[in-house]
């Protein structure tokens, strides 16, 4: 019913910048929390940051003031700005959003995508 597509990851330098996108599709009537999270390998999920559709945000201390999460609710998309990023930064990391359809809450989760900072 709720597809989440993610985008934008990829090799980064340690210092470097990256720009995660993720667009909601599907059977949606309204999205109250949109979400980052992300696994490292041998490591549990964890969030990274979130965002509510009044535009609070709410980050993982390790990636404040680095990281930025933002979204275009008319477009059901959210991003994930990320700046300044170190090699801990490296993860498989997760769209999450939960959406109201026509049969209740549901909660979404991307497919992930893969982020390497290294030089």
């Amino acid at each position: 019913q709720v597809q989440l597509v993610e985008s934008g990851g990829g090799l980064v330098q340690p210092g470097g910048s990256l720009r995660l996108s993720c667009a909601a599709s599907g059977r949606i009537f309204s999205i109250s929390v949109m979400g980052w999270y992300r696994q490292a390998p041998g490591k549990e999920r964890e969030l990274v940051a979130s965002i509510l559709s009044g535009g609070s945000t709410n980050y993982a201390d390790s990636v404040k003031g680095r990281f930025t999460i933002s979204r275009e609710n008319d477009k059901n998309w959210v991003y994930l700005q990320m700046n300044s990023v170190k090699p801990e930064d490296t993860a498989v990391y997760y769209c999450n959003a939960d959406v109201l359809t026509g049969s209740g809450y549901v909660r979404a989760w991307g497919q992930g995508t893969l982020v390497t900072v290294s030089s």
